[in-house]
């Protein structure tokens, strides 16, 4: 176990130093970030004086070396839009976005298992077409549209759940609903065929000849040895709703990340952009390694060496 965590702690280290090289560019991006923060018709001695107080007037490498150390400390500036430090700023709407993230699985989860399984156990049969033709239909939809149609259904036309915001359970549903369809849906295909060849197995086979009944082989023997890939899609999936839930946060204005993130590419705050990057790539980093550590717990046989 030690041996295996060193060997993840090295394996990040280049990866981390990857991400600052990133993180550092992005303030390149849009251009000049003098340009970014002053007027057009401001005189030619405040943009050199606001570029020497931001050290932007140094060689590069010390740009960045001079960012490690700031970076190693916590501080990725201050936000022009919102006057304060921009890490505190993104830490504040973590929650939001991982509360969001944390019910869209479980929605997805409690819908995709039974959903897979029954498909896989009603193989070549009416259900499981249709089940599968909705695992597609569910796939191929775009994530704004699908969130849009909820609105206008549930928030407008029915009024049962608030169009936008947080604050209580009736604001999550919608957005939790919306990111949770696309997960569901792919869900839904790897637990059906995972089970589908599971129970060609001879193991299988010989549970079903000494009489267990068809619920215990299905749960027992079928279902827990289909975790591990499950385990995987979630980990992707879950790493892919913290830092893509973009446009689902814009359309329901849920004060997450992903919103944060939207805002301040449109208003070209870097700093921002800088912290939100580093912190989303820390969050899939570590959604990894604790998907490393569950395979060991669902599955003995998987050993961390």
């Amino acid at each position: 176990m030690i041996n295996y965590l060193c060997r993840r702690f090295l394996q990040i280290v280049p990866v981390l130093f990857l991400i600052t090289l990133i993180v550092f560019c992005l303030v390149y991006v849009a251009g000049d970030p003098v340009s970014l923060m002053l007027p057009l018709d401001a005189p030619p001695e405040q943009f050199e004086a606001l570029r020497s107080s931001l050290g932007l007037d140094r060689p590069l490498p010390v740009q960045y070396l001079s960012f490690l150390s700031r970076l190693a400390r916590g501080d990725f500036g201050e936000s022009f839009r919102y006057k304060q430090p921009a890490l505190d700023i993104v830490l504040e709407r973590i929650p939001a976005t991982l509360e969001l993230a944390l019910v869209s699985m479980i929605f997805a989860t409690i819908i995709s298992i039974p959903m897979g399984i029954w498909s896989a156990t009603r193989k070549d049969t009416v259900i499981d077409i249709f089940i599968t033709g909705l695992s597609v239909l569910g796939k191929a939809m775009p994530g704004f549209w699908l969130g849009i149609m909820l609105i206008l259904l549930f928030a407008v036309n029915t009024q049962i759940f608030p169009v936008s915001g947080r604050g209580t359970l009736m604001h999550l549903v919608l957005p939790a609903l919306t990111l949770s369809v696309s997960l569901a849906a792919e869900m839904t295909r790897l637990t059906r065929s995972s089970i589908i060849e599971i129970l060609s197995q001879d193991y299988i086979r010989t549970a079903r000849s000494k009489g267990v009944n068809n619920f215990s082989v299905i749960c027992k023997h079928a279902f827990k040895n289909c975790l591990i890939p499950l385990i995987t899609i979630m980990a992707v999936q879950t790493s892919q709703l913290v830092g893509g839930a973009l446009v689902i946060e814009a359309v329901f204005a849920w004060p997450g990340l992903g919103q944060l993130i939207v805002q301040a590419a449109n208003a070209r705050d870097m700093a921002i952009l800088q912290a939100a990057v580093f912190i989303v790539a820390l969050m899939v980093i570590c959604i990894n390694f604790l998907a490393d550590i569950l395979y060991t717990l669902v599955d003995p046989r998987v050993t961390l060496k």
